[in-house]
């Protein structure tokens, strides 16, 4: 079975790949549709799902999967949050990941259109930590990863599908 990802990011794709082993697994660049930095829990779940749709019909799959990675303000206290959505035939399948405290003195620049990866680069003075361990890895001292964050929103998603899946052969 094919199944496209939307996102050539590789944690994400490599948490594609290690979940869903024996599917034909391509990653594309393809358009969230939501800001480049989601600030909110329904933002970065709407990335998602608009991804997952994206790369169905960019790839022509007869799968497609979305991971998000976002950031969620509330009561001046900010958390980290990752979304996936998977699409095939006329369903969508959602799973959230766990979220995390980051540093309240990343919301303003947040707030005023910098992604976290920018300020993540600033924190730390490494490049390119979305492309390797994330945030999630960072705050949790190497504990998780964000590939192992998006592995488990994976897992939740493929269950999901099986899930259904069985349940409709056996009505």
């Amino acid at each position: 079975m094919n199944l496209t990802i939307g996102s050539l990011n590789p944690t994400k794709v490599g948490a594609v790949k290690n979940v869903f082993k024996h599917f034909s697994v391509l990653g594309l660049d393809v358009p969230s549709n939501v800001s480049n930095q989601p600030l909110t829990d329904q933002e970065t779940m709407h990335g998602a799902i608009n991804r997952a749709h994206n790369a169905r019909m960019a790839g022509e799959s007869e799968i497609g999967i979305g991971l998000e990675g976002g950031v969620i303000i509330e009561n001046d206290l900010l958390f980290l949050c990752n979304w996936g959505a998977l699409v095939y035939e006329n369903e969508v399948i959602l799973a959230s990941g766990a979220k995390i405290l980051l540093p309240s003195e990343f919301i303003n620049d947040l707030q005023n259109g910098t992604e976290l990866a920018v300020l993540m680069e600033r924190y730390t003075n490494e490049k390119d930590i979305r492309s390797k361990e994330g945030a999630v890895g960072i705050f949790t001292n190497g504990r998780i990863s964000r590939t192992q964050i998006f592995e488990h929103i994976c897992e939740l998603l493929f269950g999901q599908f099986e899930f259904k899946k069985l349940r409709g052969k056996n009505n």
